[in-house]
């Protein structure tokens, strides 16, 4: 059994930063990538951010230059960085962790969601 546990969202005004973390627990052989999604209130979840296992970044355009993604494979936790945040960042952002539970068993896992509002 795997469990992602989300933190650092809340609310701050535009221009502001927040970290948000996700630290993966249980049964783990191995972990893959690890990405952030947001989602907006009647809007699909999109990828905001993800980085592999050999720390190889990609970023949503509407992110690059605000946002950085990183890793502690020995805490198997996956940080997002965002600064100068804007309203129209505002959404539930969720983790998503692809891992090994066994040599054979590659899976998806995702996070419970934090939300993150920017006020104007």
């Amino acid at each position: 059994q795997v469990q992602l546990v989300e933190s650092g969202g809340g609310l701050v005004q535009a221009g502001g930063s927040l970290r948000l973390s996700c630290a993966a627990s249980g049964n783990i052989f191995s972990i893959n990538a690890m990405s952030w999604y947001h989602q907006a209130p009647g809007k699909p979840r999109e990828l905001v951010a993800q980085i592999t296992s050999g720390g190889a970044r990609n970023y949503a355009e509407s992110v690059k230059g605000r946002f950085t993604i990183s890793r502690d494979n020995a805490k198997n936790t996956v940080y997002l960085q965002m600064n100068n945040l804007k309203p129209e960042d505002t959404a539930v952002y969720y983790c998503k962790v692809t891992l090994r539970t066994g040599v054979y068993s590659v899976s998806d896992y995702w996070g419970q969601g934090t939300q993150v509002t920017v006020s104007s």
